[in-house]
């Protein structure tokens, strides 16, 4: 097993991708620019997710997790126009919608430094200036 493989957020993502050959598969004729669009947008979400899980460097992996956050706000851009467009089930347009919420959310979570464990003196130092003053 991959370290992606291990990753909640990359098994939502392949989820999206088969909500999105669904949508694909159900958007008229004269439209292959933006079932184009969807489809790499949703699959670089998917290897963006995977490339990051395979670096050893945090900062390698952020900016991986990074990509992935913009080709998924990229996917629900499309999954909007085709909503406005009304060329795809609603059902799934709003499932995958609802899916690209939940992916970003943990994308962001992951795209964002870890903080260094606050030491003692730091603590008790915020304890401190939290004190209201006596007079």
């Amino acid at each position: 097993m991959f370290d992606h493989n291990r990753l909640d957020v990359y098994q939502r993502a392949v989820e999206l991708l088969d909500l999105v050959d669904q949508i694909v598969d159900q958007m008229p004729s004269g439209r292959a620019h933006l079932k184009d669009q969807l489809d790499r947008a949703a699959t670089s979400v998917v290897l963006n997710i995977a490339e990051g899980a395979g670096e050893f460097s945090p900062r390698d992996k952020r900016r991986f997790y990074r990509m992935a956050r913009r080709s998924a706000t990229e996917s629900a851009a499309v999954l909007e126009v085709v909503t406005r467009r009304q060329q795809a089930p609603e059902q799934l347009l709003r499932d995958a919608l609802d899916l690209l919420h939940r992916i970003v959310s943990m994308l962001i979570r992951m795209s964002v430094p870890a903080r260094p464990p606050r030491s003692s003196s730091d603590a008790s130092r915020l304890s401190r200036s939290s004190q209201k003053p006596t007079f």
